[in-house]
């Protein structure tokens, strides 16, 4: 571990956020947590040791390193910037990351603010979900400066398998950007083959376990297929937070002039989705959508 920090803050015990600051916890570090439900705090300590604080400033008070996972721009905000906020606590010299998917503006926006208090920044989505999270092998794509990078790394590799530095401040959230655009499109593909190899009469699983061994073969259909077939969406990346991150894909996209028409219309499909009360369900209910169009 890096020998000038020995104090770390968490703030967001999600359902990624819970199980990586447990990974922290794991390697012996003392940990202060903050969530706003406090009851999820007060059973992270529970489970995990360290200590749980009423808010963001409080638990990121003398902290050499400060981890934000929250939902959106706006509870990144919250937690970092507003009157209660994690910078409000931190001193000159400490460290900032965000595992937040958020927007490239807003990576901007922590950056200067954190450099205006001497502050370090990284921007570092995740990719992988709760399992990956779980299991300590999340992608994890930052953007920073190399010096930060390189005092965050031996921390991030507690639970990425992967952790690169993709370039500047915001270059974590626009690979995040294109790791979306890119799940949107293959999520899609593999519902529309399984809807037709159903309606083909063809047995989907052993349609799955020959094309998994080509071209056709993904993270998705791999750790996803079984449960399509079957029916089941209540795990996973939940529709409405996927909508959340191809909005933001969308704007960015309209920013640098790039067309992203399967994107667009990927997302009209969860749209649909959640018309049918879907919202919590995880992405690869795309199916369900060509199961009963009546009903999207």
């Amino acid at each position: 571990m890096p020998q000038d920090i020995s104090s770390i803050a968490f703030i967001g015990l999600g359902v990624m956020g819970h199980p990586m600051a447990g990974h922290l916890a794991g390697a012996d570090l003392d940990v202060r947590v903050y969530n706003r439900t406090a009851d999820k705090a007060a059973a992270w300590v529970a489970e995990h040791g360290g200590s749980h604080h009423p808010t963001p400033r409080e638990a990121a008070h003398g902290a050499d390193l400060v981890l934000v996972c929250v939902g959106n721009d706006d509870d990144v905000r919250q937690v970092t910037t507003g009157p209660e906020g994690a910078l409000g606590g931190m001193a000159a010299g400490s460290l900032l990351v965000d595992h937040t998917t958020a927007s490239a503006e807003l990576a901007a926006e922590l950056d200067a603010a954190c450099r205006e208090h001497g502050i370090g920044f990284i921007d570092a989505p995740v990719s992988g979900g709760q399992q990956g999270a779980e299991q300590g092998t999340l992608t994890i794509m930052c953007g920073g400066a190399l010096a930060d990078f390189e005092r965050a790394r031996p921390l991030l590799d507690l639970y990425g398998r992967a952790v690169t530095l993709m370039g500047a401040a915001g270059s974590g959230q626009l690979t995040k950007m294109v790791n979306q655009i890119c799940i949107g499109g293959l999520i899609q593909g593999l519902a529309e083959g399984l809807h037709f190899a159903d309606r083909a009469g063809l047995d989907p699983l052993r349609v799955v376990e020959v094309i998994s061994q080509g071209a056709a073969g993904s993270w998705q259909m791999d750790n996803r297929h079984r449960t399509m077939i079957e029916d089941e969406y209540e795990h996973g990346f939940a529709v409405d937070w996927m909508r959340k991150d191809l909005g933001i894909c969308l704007d960015q996209a309209r920013r640098l002039g790039a067309r992203l028409p399967v994107t667009a219309l990927v997302d009209q499909f969860y749209a649909e989705v959640q018309a049918m009360g879907g919202g919590r369900w995880d992405t690869s209910s795309l199916l369900r959508r060509l199961r009963d169009p009546d009903k999207a």
